[in-house]
């Protein structure tokens, strides 16, 4: 896909995911992260993560963690396709290394049967972190002149971990005189993103909350198919598709590539290269003004078959 562009960057290709830990013990790599540190950015794919393998954990999470990619960024935006809502322009920006995903979680049994009685996670929420995340979705605001920022929160429950979080976004706004800050409960959040989506600009929020509402409004777009995000770090980008490696229809030949693309685009904005990322985003959109889709998009083409047909468009917008 990247080659079709005929940019001047070099590929390198690294493992991850439960193939590496069948092969390596783990499912990420020593050698990969390094090549992902030493990579300007990074097009993650689609992996799978089996429950309850000891020794296994979610890649994913742990990259982030440890690569410090602090902030998740996943527009939602309508698309020209019967299966999308219009007038939809969002992004929701998510805290990427702690909350619930801290990994911090412990079983807890009763003395005398050693039967599992309790298990327990903890909700880490840090001054540092909510600064960071939520001067981020300030400065997109300001970048892509946006004028509102909703943070979310669940504050009147969780009043020590929302708490902090909701008074971080107050007084983070306050160096933003020129966008208005706008506070959300979560619940209230989610009912809003179905009755009136178009309300929204710019959503921050903590990490479950994020992971939910994100791929909520994934659905009234087009579904996961479409869904693209960036793991944004201080020193190092990787970007992916929403989707995992929906082994459902695994070897069917219907996986709406859509989201690997528009990932792609989001990785050559990262890399200074906007005007290829433009062309890649407007072959997409060209593929679904005309319905060269998916079946999930209420096309008849292949995941192979859509994938030419974004590419003749690319060859048809250097033109």
């Amino acid at each position: 896909m990247l080659d079709a562009l005929h940019l001047d960057i070099q590929l390198t290709h690294a493992e991850i995911g439960f193939s590496a830990y069948e092969k390596y013990g783990t499912p990420l790599p020593e050698t990969t992260l390094k090549a992902i540190q030493e990579a300007h950015a990074t097009l993650f794919g689609a992996v799978t993560t089996p429950p309850a393998i000891p020794g296994y954990f979610s890649p994913v999470v742990r990259m982030r963690q440890v690569l410090n990619l602090y902030a998740n960024i996943r527009p939602c935006r309508s698309f020209a396709h019967p299966t999308s809502r219009p007038n939809i322009n969002l992004v929701i920006v998510r805290e990427n290394t702690e909350g619930l995903y801290s990994g911090i979680e412990r079983m807890e049994e009763d003395e005398s049967t050693h039967q599992v009685v309790r298990a327990v996670s903890e909700r880490v929420i840090t001054r540092k972190a909510s600064e960071r995340i939520i001067g981020k979705a300030f400065e997109l605001a300001r970048q892509e002149g946006r004028k509102k920022v909703t943070v979310v929160h669940k504050a009147n429950i969780l009043r020590m971990t929302c708490g902090l979080f909701r008074q971080v976004a107050y007084e983070v706004a306050e160096r933003y005189a020129d966008i208005r800050l706008e506070e959300m409960l979560v619940d209230t959040c989610s009912m809003e993103l179905v009755r009136a989506p178009e309300q929204f600009d710019i959503i921050v929020t903590t990490n479950l909350f994020g992971d939910i509402l994100s791929d909520e409004a994934s659905m009234l777009v087009g579904g996961l198919g479409v869904a693209y995000s960036g793991n944004i770090g201080e020193h190092t980008a990787v970007f992916e598709p929403v989707h995992g490696s929906a082994p459902g229809i695994a070897g069917q030949h219907k996986a709406n590539p859509t989201a690997v693309f528009l990932s792609a685009a989001m990785l050559l904005d990262y890399i200074g290269e906007a005007t290829y990322a433009s062309r890649l985003r407007q072959s997409v959109v060209n593929c679904m003004a005309r319905n060269a889709v998916t079946p999930d998009l209420g096309g008849l083409l292949t995941t192979e078959q859509m994938t030419e047909q974004v590419l003749h468009e690319l060859n048809q917008e250097a033109r």
